[in-house]
């Protein structure tokens, strides 16, 4: 159940009431003082951390998101620094790139020009 917040009108002390969503959002006393409800920011955050080596990480925050082939690049390109700055290299980039040239008989990556 949600937690809901009340400052007494004179005092300014705060309570922290556990109420349903269908409850009156309401505070009274024992003195028959009614509180003021609080209101604050949520302090929500979804997919704000994502490990930079695991592709569950990868797929699950890009899985259903609307956007472009391009975020999706971006997101990899962010990936790969972390990588990079974590390990002292990218290996998931190094492979992709080896592959790549055995794949196409020793013909170089365009990355591995620049």
């Amino acid at each position: 159940m949600p937690l809901y917040t009340y400052e007494h009108p004179k005092t300014k002390k705060q309570v922290t009431i556990i109420q349903k969503m269908t409850d009156s959002h309401e505070y009274v006393d024992e003195k028959g003082v009614k509180w003021n409800r609080v209101f604050h920011v949520p302090q929500a955050a979804t997919d704000t951390q994502i490990d930079p080596f695991s592709f569950n990480d990868f797929v699950k925050k890009t899985n259903n998101k609307k956007g472009t082939v391009g975020d999706l690049w971006d997101i990899s390109a962010d990936l790969s620094e972390k990588r990079k700055s974590k390990a002292g290299k990218d290996a998931i980039k190094e492979k992709t790139i080896s592959d790549y040239e055995k794949k196409c008989k020793g013909v170089r990556h365009p990355f591995r020009n620049k």
